[in-house]
């Protein structure tokens, strides 16, 4: 049982690739474009990112990564091959401090 446990809280390790593909997928479905329309380096404002499409993005992108995404991060990230290779940096961050407890 604590076998099972301990699988539940360990978070699932996404390389910059999953990331990649999963905010095309979701950026594609919030804006209605077809995800072979998204290219990941261009600026997501050039697709018409508003602001409150920005903060459903965030709010997905936080239940599918397992940490707050801050919408500062999209302004300092602004394409997706930025944002998905940050995220995976602190994704590896996060990861790396919780086995060094």
């Amino acid at each position: 049982m604590s076998e099972n446990l301990y699988q539940h809280s360990v978070k699932t390790a996404f390389n910059t690739a999953d990331i990649q593909a999963w905010l095309i997928d979701n950026i594609s479905h919030i804006l209605g474009l077809n995800p072979e329309e998204i290219d990941i380096r261009e600026p997501l404002d050039s697709y018409g990112l508003d602001s409150s499409q920005a903060i459903i993005l965030a709010s997905k992108a936080e239940k599918f990564l397992g940490f707050k995404l801050s919408l500062i991060h999209l302004w300092y990230y602004p394409t997706i091959e930025e944002l998905a290779q940050r995220l995976a940096e602190e994704l590896e961050n996060s990861d790396s401090e919780i086995l060094q407890i």
